[in-house]
């Protein structure tokens, strides 16, 4: 069998480029490319969906989903005003990664959400967010600074598949995030932090649908990526 097909969903943003200056463009870190091509997968870059395209035609062609970090969330999608400090919600990202994951949801596909990508997953299921970690944490360890990751140590929940992916023990990710989920409805809570910060949670049953608040893809630990991609090979095996 050729390699799982694992779509990543990206952002639409200005970036600049040899003598490209503020261009809009599809663009992602790499590392995420790189973490899922070292977890045995092979990787189609997602931009948001635009007018005429079908969410369900195009996940068919995938075997698995990793729906990415990025902005906050546009807190109406939870029925909540902006804290002061949400800002720059991207509403194409946040339509097209909602319909990205009905589409999966439909075809039993594994998922992968990481940091942005498990609040959404949260807030699809009708879940709401912490909308600045510090007033719950009282600390602003979980996003030290920009483009920089606070080192958090994780307790994985005994029994969950998370639990299982990282061999049970406490552990110490790398985190780069102002939010959180609060409530998570039809999910399990999978990793803590002492603070009291959900850092995962998972979906019952034996479908693969993890989110997590880390960023693995920045780490040298592949094995929540290995997980997705092996379930996508199983279910790539099923439907051939």
């Amino acid at each position: 069998m050729a390699r799982p097909v694992i779509g990543i969903s990206t952002y639409t943003e200005p970036a600049s480029w040899g003598s490209w200056e503020a261009v809009r463009a599809a663009l992602l870190p790499e590392r995420y490319v790189e973490a899922v091509r070292g977890g045995g997968g092979a990787v189609v870059l997602l931009p948001p969906l635009g007018p005429g395209d079908d969410a369900a035609a195009l996940v068919s062609r995938l075997d698995g989903l990793v729906i990415a970090g990025g902005a906050d969330v546009n807190p109406s999608r939870y029925g909540e005003l902006p804290h002061a400090a949400t800002a720059g919600w991207r509403d194409d990202r946040d339509v097209s990664e909602l319909a990205l994951l009905d589409a999966a949801d439909d075809l039993d596909l594994p998922v992968l959400g990481i940091c942005r990508g498990m609040q959404v997953m949260a807030v699809r299921a009708g879940g709401r967010l912490h909308q600045h970690v510090p007033d719950v944490a009282g600390h602003d360890r979980h996003s030290p600074g920009p483009g920089l990751y606070g080192p958090i140590e994780v307790d994985p929940v005994a029994g969950t598949r998370v639990a299982a992916l990282l061999d049970g023990g406490h552990l110490t990710v790398p985190c780069h995030h102002h939010q959180s989920v609060a409530e998570h409805p039809g999910f399990a809570p999978a990793a803590w932090c002492a603070d009291g910060i959900l850092e995962a949670m998972e979906a019952p049953g034996d479908r693969f649908v993890v989110g997590v608040q880390w960023h693995p893809e920045t780490d040298t630990d592949l094995r929540l990526f290995a997980g997705l991609v092996a379930a996508a090979a199983d279910r790539q095996v099923a439907r051939a």
